[in-house]
């Protein structure tokens, strides 16, 4: 992440899961890191609305198998409304396994290669 040179964005219900997930498996200094991260403005939060429901429906059925919950489908209704991929995520299976606007593939940052 050090690298990057570009702003970040995301969701609240990524928000929520990021936090749920440090604390799991780090401690609560890591998810008052992470808050403290957003209350500077480091994250954008995309503001998801009632519009946007129909979509990331569609979304968690297409992917039920995997499945797909309602941070991933979130992410990937925001890629498509900012018109790329580029993503920041261990999900590896997953993001490797989603398409945005049904068949655009994402470009994960964390992976050296950038694929997947």
């Amino acid at each position: 992440m050090s690298q990057l040179d570009e702003s970040l964005i995301t969701t609240w219900p990524v928000i929520t899961e990021t936090c749920y997930l440090l604390g799991k498996h780090l401690d609560v200094r890591s998810q008052l890191r992470f808050v403290k991260a957003l209350e500077e403005d480091y994250i954008a939060i995309f503001d998801l609305q009632f519009k946007h429901l129909p979509r990331i429906q569609q979304l968690m059925q297409k992917y039920a198998d995997l499945p797909m919950d309602l941070a991933d489908a979130s992410l990937v209704l925001l890629a498509e409304e900012l018109g790329h991929g580029r993503i920041l995520s261990t999900d590896r299976r997953d993001f490797g396994t989603y398409r945005w606007k049904n068949h655009h593939p994402f470009e994960n940052l964390l992976l050296a290669d950038g694929n997947g």
